[in-house]
């Protein structure tokens, strides 16, 4: 058997990244909106972190798109961009700006992300060996 049937928990975790890429988005477009709308303090700063969310948006598009290809390398993306969220999300938590109602949806789904990505059918899904058996 060429491609053997990717597991359920497969399927979940392309729904938590792609849930993850459509959040980030999202952002992309709201920084976008706001660097032409909007009076930025800093138009250094605006750009340059309108710029980072569009990076990490190609970023996440890339990673599902070589997943569903079945490429070794999209696990290890995966768990790097689940450790940056998660330094994002408990950031928001923090100071005096901090933002638990998005912080902690942050933390939550990058923590769930990051335990799908470590179970065996995972695991054994994204080794790329069950493309080359």
């Amino acid at each position: 058997m060429r491609n053997p049937a990717r597991p359920p928990v497969f399927w979940g975790l392309v729904g938590l990244l792609t849930l993850e890429l459509l959040a980030a988005s999202v952002i992309a477009l709201v920084l976008l909106f706001d660097l032409v709308a909007a009076e930025p303090a800093s138009l250094a700063s605006a750009i340059a972190l309108t710029v980072l969310v569009l990076l990490a948006v190609a970023w996440m598009a890339a990673t599902i798109v070589g997943l569903l290809r079945g490429q070794a390398w999209t696990r290890a993306s995966a768990i790097v961009w689940q450790v940056l969220q998660f330094a994002i999300g408990l950031g928001a938590l923090q100071g005096s700006f901090a933002q638990p109602a998005w912080g902690w949806p942050i933390l939550i789904v990058s923590v769930l992300t990051f335990a799908v990505l470590f179970l065996p059918p995972v695991v054994k899904a994204t080794t790329g060996r069950a493309a080359r058996d």
